[in-house]
């Protein structure tokens, strides 16, 4: 099976339905929101010892049947169990699916490109998608068994992470200024 290898780039490119795309550098509210649920999931992460989290992680995915091709999520975690903590250099870039992956809309993105990378992730056996929408205040969880919105006042659970909970209003509320 053939490997899509890509030139490396700022923003760094992605395969999505056959054609190099790059990302794009984050706005304010992209940004804020990424950080927001790197560090809520790095957090849980840590104290489970149960993997690595890392923001902008390129992963080269493979669904059976399909080439490799690099994918760069806004934010990733990915189990031990999936690269063995003393293979440090083979988690630099994983030659597989993340377990976790949490894309944060950009206002270019195309949702025919969305929906594929949903596909290549959970085909290449990632748990859950989250795609979380700044601009409607909503993040949809997606796994094999379908599709859950979670709204602004709604707290972000899935089976993937026990005991992981995450406010939603935190991904989309400003910080206030002390008085």
């Amino acid at each position: 099976m053939r490997e899509i290898v890509l030139p490396e780039t700022k923003p760094a490119l992605e395969w999505i339905n056959g054609r190099a795309v790059q990302k794009v550098s984050p706005q304010r509210k992209h940004g804020r929101a990424q950080l927001e649920f790197g560090s809520a999931l790095q957090a849980w992460a840590r104290e489970n010892g149960s993997g690595e989290v890392a923001t902008e992680w390129e992963f080269r995915v493979q669904p059976p049947g399909e080439e490799r091709r690099p994918l760069v999520p806004d934010v990733a975690f990915l189990a031990f169990g999936k690269v063995p903590y003393e293979e440090e250099s083979a988690a630099d870039i994983p030659r597989v699916a993340p377990d976790v992956v949490v894309e944060i809309l950009s206002p270019r993105d195309l949702r025919r490109d969305i929906d594929e990378k949903i596909r290549v992730y959970l085909a290449a056996g990632t748990t859950v998608v989250f795609v979380v929408d700044t601009d409607d205040r909503t993040i949809a969880a997606h796994d094999r068994n379908g599709v859950y919105v979670f709204g602004h006042a709604d707290l972000i659970r899935h089976a993937a992470l026990p005991g992981f909970a995450l406010p939603a209003a935190r991904l989309f509320e400003r910080p206030k200024p002390r008085r």
